[in-house]
């Protein structure tokens, strides 16, 4: 997948395959690598998958918000002019997604939302995260999937090297306070476009009542339970994920019926 991350126009991003873009936002800690299993699996089924990196550690304090990712995001599609994209988020790229559709809904063709913030989420704690405690990052990390093996060491490695730096820690706490801040709940009324939840029946930071809400607010929207799954279906269960949204796709690239 390396061979197809193009960087131009101040913007770092994969972009495989020819068709109407999936677009894939990634969470607080995340990386494109939370997305492989859909990546691999939708690279071939006649869709552009496209994951923006974003810059959750370079933008400056003052735009270190939902709103200041949005913004981004919404640069990076104009770019690259997307249009009928397939917006996917997890986690706060799920809060990211909802702003800009609300924003700008002519380039959006439908919303998937997965363990999404914007409602409520229950972070890391007061207490984190703990400068030099590695077996409280680990344990922490472990916490977000029902599978705790699910937290490699690799990306428990990730998590602990980003608390003990300043400058990015300052940004990850500017980007959670934004978050809680920033609730939708008034707003999702307005979204009109086909949405899709899916959701892990063990999320402990976005747990299923949260799913049930967005369910309940979002018009025209579908909720899926993954049962024994946590905060990131996607890389916890991807094939289990992948068959629900490829069932939710495939129903919007079907002629409406006459009737």
């Amino acid at each position: 997948m390396t061979n197809d991350i193009r960087e131009e126009g101040g913007f770092k991003y994969l972009e495989i395959g020819e068709g109407e873009p999936l677009l894939l936002l990634h969470g607080l800690f995340g990386a494109m690598s939370n997305f492989t299993g859909v990546i691999e699996y939708f690279r071939s089924k006649a869709y552009k998958v496209v994951v923006p990196f974003l810059p959750l550690f370079e933008l400056d304090l003052l735009h270190s918000t939902v709103g200041g990712l949005q913004k981004h995001v919404h640069r990076f599609i104009e770019s690259q002019d997307y249009r009928n994209i397939h917006l996917l988020g997890n986690s706060l790229g799920g809060h990211v997604a909802l702003v800009y559709l609300l924003m700008h809904p002519e380039r959006v063709k439908s919303l998937i939302l997965t363990g999404s913030s914007g409602l409520y989420e229950s972070g890391m704690g007061d207490s984190y995260p703990k400068r030099g405690d590695y077996d409280y990052i680990k344990r922490k990390t472990e916490e977000t999937f029902y599978d705790p093996r699910t937290a490699t060491k690799e990306l428990v490695d990730e998590v602990f090297s980003i608390v003990n730096e300043r400058a990015k820690i300052l940004r990850v706490l500017s980007l959670a306070k934004s978050a809680i801040r920033h609730n939708l709940g008034d707003q999702l009324g307005q979204i009109d476009k086909p949405t899709l939840l899916i959701w892990g029946n063990d999320d402990h930071v976005t747990p299923p009542f949260v799913a049930n809400e967005f369910r309940r607010l979002i018009p025209h929207s579908e909720l899926h339970f993954i049962d024994k799954c946590g905060h990131a279906p996607m890389m916890e269960l991807p094939a289990e994920f992948n068959q629900i949204l490829e069932k939710f796709l495939h129903k919007l690239s079907q002629p409406a019926a006459v009737e």
